[in-house]
């Protein structure tokens, strides 16, 4: 389901980071995450957090795999890393996020970051 790593790839980039109406409608109501800090973040939080970033940051990611949970449920797993103003991969993480199907479109429901040892980064 390309549609769903579209809209994960969107919440990597600034220009959506920093704009309210667009996070209120990809993030579900119920929204949770848990960190690659460890910390447990709610839909307030993570908007707070979001609209707060000095800088923006480059993201890679790769290694995308959809799994249907149920109907109008799917599990996006993937690999991802900011990317240095020299190109060099830091904060390697392994991404997984639950989307939801509804009314208003696919809603992120949750989201999980690991840090995980660095990866060679694939062709994209």
């Amino acid at each position: 389901m390309s549609i769903l790593r579209a809209l994960e790839c969107e919440l990597h980039e600034p220009r959506v980071r920093r704009d309210r109406a667009r996070l209120e409608r990809l993030l579900h109501p119920s929204f949770s995450e848990f960190g690659r800090s460890g910390n447990a973040y709610t839909k307030t939080e993570i908007v707070a957090l979001l609209l707060n970033e000095q800088e923006g940051v480059r993201v890679h990611a790769q290694d995308f795999r959809v799994q249907l949970l149920a109907e109008g449920v799917a599990l996006l797993t993937y690999k991802s890393a900011h990317v240095t103003a020299g190109g060099v991969l830091e904060r390697q993480s392994l991404r997984s996020s639950v989307w939801k199907l509804g009314a208003s479109g696919w809603q992120m429901l949750f989201h999980q970051g690991t840090p995980t040892t660095g990866f060679v980064q694939n062709a994209t």
